[in-house]
């Protein structure tokens, strides 16, 4: 394993100097500190243990991922996480980052730099410099949520099997007398919106139901989602509409009423997720769960199994239908005009 020797060989400088540059001392310069940091990860060198006195770190990295109010759904994952690392002998931090500061700084630099063992991210999308190069090649244990990386034994992806819940989802609503059922999504930009998607095609032709494409729609913003796919979907007499998340389901539920449609009479609504809002929503909100504090649970697992040189690929929780008030028995003849067009 590479040493601060073969750091300091290579940059033809002191051992002194490399050991101040990693632990922060502040007469070394900021450029001089990047650019050791930047040759040990590109040696592959690990700090084997914390300095004396302070315990091992791991990092839950997240992005556009709300996790500090109690209703969030995030909250729940890293409460999970948490509760299992913290008695295990870790400190956790939790950090947020954008696009521009994964430009400016590797991955592995970035946790090296921090002296973190490993990782549990949420939030990352597809665009994201960390998952479209990084990731690929790191030698840091880390757990994805909803994120996949191909090829590399060090990172795992934990989330809810998306295949059991939407076949749960589709029978409920055929098993209500619904064959029309349309499909609103967010955009290309995510792993885990492209695998909901494909997931909701294999449950239509899984349960025999013809798959009309003017009843599908996806956009990475709500509103945008709603406004243009909505009201095709209306007109094309769907009797039902799954979302790929509460969020969106809220949103057609709302417009949908405002338009003077009826839910559950005329139109049945399910989300996905089961985020602490859906049981409140009027009508309550049917739903696929996922156990957020089982999440963070699984998400500490797989990196304890990552770091202990078990590299589990992927850990899924089993999905949960949550039947609420927000789907009934399917209307019987066309729907109304509606009551006024959205805005």
């Amino acid at each position: 394993m590479p040493t601060i020797i073969d750091i300091a060989d290579k940059l033809g400088i002191s051992k002194g100097t490399v050991s101040k540059a990693l632990n922060n001392a502040d007469d070394v310069s900021e450029t001089l500190r990047k650019r050791v940091l930047e040759t040990a990860v590109e040696i592959g060198y690990e700090r084997n243990r914390a300095r004396k006195g302070t315990a091992d770190k791991l990092c839950m990295i997240v992005e556009n991922f709300n996790y500090n109010d109690p209703a969030a759904f995030g909250y729940g994952i890293v409460m999970g996480f948490k509760k299992l690392a913290i008695p295990a002998g870790w400190d956790v931090d939790v950090v947020n980052v954008t696009p521009e500061q994964q430009e400016a700084m590797s991955y592995d630099t970035f946790m090296l730099s921090h002296e973190y063992k490993g990782a549990f991210a949420m939030g990352l999308t597809l665009r994201d410099p960390w998952m479209k190069k990084d990731l690929k090649t790191t030698r840091t244990p880390t757990v994805l949520y909803d994120n996949y990386i191909l090829d590399n034994p060090r990172v795992s992806y934990i989330g809810v099997n998306n295949d059991e819940g939407f076949y749960m989802a589709v029978k409920h609503l055929k098993e209500l007398g619904h064959t029309k059922i349309g499909y609103l999504g967010g955009g290309e930009g995510s792993y885990v919106t492209q695998a909901r998607h494909d997931a909701f095609l294999r449950a239509m032709k899984n349960h025999g139901l013809e798959i009309k494409k003017n009843c599908i729609g996806r956009s990475y913003f709500i509103s945008e989602c709603t406004n243009k796919f909505l009201p095709a979907q209306l007109h094309s007499q769907v009797t039902a509409i799954i979302c790929g998340y509460d969020l969106m389901a809220q949103a057609v539920l709302t417009q949908c009423m405002d338009l003077g449609y009826r839910v559950p009479e005329d139109l049945s609504i399910i989300g996905f997720d089961d985020a602490p809002f859906a049981a409140y929503t009027n009508p309550p909100l049917t739903t696929i769960r996922q156990n957020q504090e089982a999440l963070g649970n699984c998400g500490f697992y797989a990196l304890n199994s990552l770091i202990n040189q078990t590299y589990i690929g992927t850990l899924l929780l089993r999905a949960e239908l949550i039947t609420r008030s927000s789907t009934g028995k399917a209307r019987q003849g066309n729907l109304a005009a509606p009551r006024k067009l959205p805005i």
